[in-house]
């Protein structure tokens, strides 16, 4: 494998150039292969344990990017305009619990553990979740897997800043009526997932009006 061999001043222009685009070019659509770059960057992103416990799912249908407007105050413009529009998931404690089915196929089935390993990390990670961070609601599960799931978004918006293409990470929800609609017109089990974000992509109509402003580099490090 190749060591990376991006220019350092590439990468800071490409986050430089990234912004939070609130309105696409709506003549302008990403290739298939443009969003499935981005989509392996979510796919190829790190996580707590190597557990994934994320879904995303590519809202391309006319119709349900109508339904969602109601339910996600920060999107609508975004909806209209944006080439594509993604939801990121965040798995519940149903998945994510230390002894459910799905940490068991993850390490039995994809990270293909031998059965000493996998007595090794399932206690390593019960010992995570009942005594280092005391993960003993559902409501605490669902907030670490989607600091998981942030970490996904954050690589999409940089690789698709490197690309040239343009982005809007939305909050902006209602989660109950949001929840509701996942479950009733995208068939999604919401006692298994659970919406932490949306992603607008595609090319912004024009440039912002506003210079990026961020707080002093030296207000923000601290060297000990």
């Amino acid at each position: 494998m190749k060591t990376p061999n991006i220019l350092k001043e590439d990468i800071l222009n490409a986050f430089k150039f990234r912004h939070a685009t609130k309105e696409f070019d709506s003549t302008k659509k990403l290739s298939d292969n443009e969003i499935k770059f981005v989509l392996q960057t979510a796919n190829l992103s790190p996580s707590s344990f190597g557990f994934e416990p994320w879904h995303f799912i590519v809202v391309q249908n006319k119709e349900l990017r109508e339904l969602l407007k109601p339910v996600a105050w920060g999107a609508p413009l975004k909806l209209d305009t944006a080439s594509h529009f993604i939801l990121g998931l965040s798995m519940k404690a149903p998945m994510t619990k230390w002894n459910s089915d799905y940490i068991s196929h993850m390490m039995k089935d994809i990270k293909q553990l031998p059965e000493e390993a996998i007595e090794m990390y399932s206690k390593f990670y019960r010992e995570f979740q009942e005594r280092d961070f005391n993960l003993n609601t559902d409501k605490k599960l669902f907030d670490w897997a989607s600091k998981q799931t942030y970490i996904a978004l954050g690589n999409m918006m940089t690789a698709a800043a490197l690309a040239g293409i343009d982005s809007c990470p939305i909050e902006g929800f209602h989660e109950e009526k949001a929840t509701e609609l996942l479950r009733e017109k995208f068939n999604i089990d919401t006692n298994k997932y659970g919406l932490s974000y949306m992603l607008a992509l595609g090319h912004r109509k024009e440039d912002p009006t506003h210079k990026k402003t961020r707080r002093n580099f030296n207000d923000i490090v601290t060297w000990k």
